[in-house]
């Protein structure tokens, strides 16, 4: 194949190198001065242009625009050069002329592909600082990548297609890229799989830095950071877990923080038999009231439960049922509602029961 590509590329060239002995030294130097009249008016056609669209990027609010007039400064630059060509060429008859005609065709092929990425750059950029934000998605670490990719990608399409301007064989290329393109795939793959998977997470949303998860392995914590290849939790106790992005977009996932950061508590208990039940729910429900008064992290609009659940077998089962501002305070508010309820249900003579065993004892004469 490589000799194949090697022989057509000499053999286009020896007839570029003949055709360039067609025209004579007065249309080279007429060729010249026309290209130099014409980019001068160009150039000159192309700042008053650039001056007109940056004026009116100056009255927008989005700074879309502004980057979008940045993106196509160069391809301007070069699409102005071209124009400046062709209109040479026809003044000296020169249009025909394989050489010619295929700078101008390279040309335009060059200057497309550097328009498109320019673009690209420009929206991408644009939604990856603007737009991204508000919506709470989190791509800035892949951004890199992306237009990386994006690059190789415009770059190799190019090259493909100024061969096969140029008169090249192109099909025995296409057919090895296409080999190395699935071998690097398959070497790739968990690679690649990590990264597309970090791009669902990060356009999806299922979870967002800052958000308390609990995975279906049963780790959980903090997301801390969602990279391209793998997100990291930040775990109670201050220890990061590393889950590669594959796994996380095929796992189970609770999210305490996706539609409202308020968490329900249900702090479960129980008392005597013996218990008044009624004075129960009435000390439980008073000394919660005074707790919530008391503790920001409570939510405070919202009325504290007591529920009897069952008979267990020491004693009646109630729940305590609040609601804490975020998952952070599920801990602390357990903490003190335990504290305060002990207190209250000694003071007022309401005895948490506790298993019990009696042993008789017989005396063998």
């Amino acid at each position: 194949m490589g000799a194949n590509i090697s022989t057509n590329l000499t053999n286009n060239s020896m007839q570029l190198v003949q055709s360039s002995g067609q025209f004579s030294v007065d249309q080279l130097f007429i060729f010249f001065l026309g290209f130099l009249i014409a980019y001068t008016l160009s150039k000159t056609i192309g700042y008053l242009l650039r001056r007109f669209m940056s004026e009116f990027a100056k009255r927008t609010e989005t700074t879309l625009d502004d980057r979008i007039v940045k993106a196509i400064d160069l391809p301007l630059t070069f699409f102005l050069i071209i124009i400046s060509i062709v209109v040479s060429a026809k003044l000296t008859n020169l249009e025909n002329l394989p050489i010619i005609s295929l700078i101008i065709k390279e040309g335009i092929i060059i200057t497309l592909a550097i328009t498109l990425y320019n673009l690209f750059n420009a929206f991408f950029s644009w939604y990856v600082d603007e737009v991204a934000p508000k919506k709470n998605i989190n791509i800035k670490d892949m951004e890199g990548t992306i237009k990386r990719v994006v690059a190789i990608f415009i770059i190799a399409i190019t090259i493909i297609m100024m061969l096969d301007t140029a008169g090249i064989e192109i099909t025995p290329l296409l057919a090895s890229l296409g080999i190395a393109g699935l071998a690097i795939a398959l070497a790739f793959q968990d690679t690649l799989g990590n990264f597309f998977a970090g791009l669902y997470i990060s356009i999806d949303r299922p979870i967002r830095e800052g958000d308390y998860v609990k995975l279906e392995s049963g780790e959980e914590g903090n997301v801390y950071k969602i990279g391209w290849r793998s997100t990291m939790l930040r775990t109670i106790d201050n220890n990061i877990v590393v889950v590669p992005n594959s796994k996380l977009a095929t796992t189970i996932v609770i999210n305490y923080d996706k539609i409202e950061k308020e968490l329900t508590l249900v702090i479960p208990t129980s008392v005597s038999y013996d218990s008044d039940l009624e004075k129960v729910e009435k000390v439980a429900k008073k000394t919660m009231q005074e707790l919530i008064a008391k503790h920001d992290f409570f939510v405070k609009n919202y009325e504290p439960l007591i529920r009897f659940s069952s008979f267990g077998d020491s004693g009646i089962n109630l729940n305590i049922i609040v609601r804490v501002i975020e998952f952070k305070y599920k801990f602390i508010a357990t903490s003190e509602t335990i504290k305060e309820i002990h207190k209250a249900f000694k003071k007022n003579g309401i005895e948490i029961p506790y298993p019990k065993r009696e042993v008789y004892l017989k005396k063998v004469k």
